[in-house]
């Protein structure tokens, strides 16, 4: 079974940085897009950044300039490194994939959608 674990979330004081991992894992064919997503208190999960399989990224414009995502095909993770962090980028993190997965019976014929629990981030002011 595929599963996806984010890892990195804490507490952090406004202008300091946090990292966040989230490594892949289970029968996986291929990986195309990851990405993270955040919800904060009381607001609906938005993009916060996407990477492609190439390495082509997007970033939310709240975020771009202060937070970078990467990623490592071999380890199968994604990462986000959050700098100059803001009392608004409290949230849960989530981390999300596009995984084509490697069952008994064969490989998946189209790429699904993968979540993980999320990992929580406060930033104090």
């Amino acid at each position: 079974q595929v599963q996806l674990v984010e890892s990195g979330g804490g507490l952090v004081q406004a202008g300091g940085s946090l990292g966040l991992s989230c490594s892949a894992s289970g029968g996986i064919f291929s990986i195309n897009r990851m990405g993270w997503y955040r919800q904060a208190p009381g607001k609906q999960r938005e993009l916060v950044a996407t990477i492609s399989s190439v390495g082509v990224t997007n970033y939310a414009d709240s975020v771009k300039g202060r937070f970078t995502i990467s990623r490592d095909n071999a380890k199968k993770a994604v990462y986000l490194q959050m700098n100059s962090l803001k009392p608004e980028d409290t949230a849960v993190y989530y981390c999300n994939a596009e995984i084509r997965e490697r069952t008994a019976v064969g490989v998946s014929s189209r790429y699904r959608e993968f979540w993980g629990q999320g990992t929580l981030v406060t930033v104090s002011s």
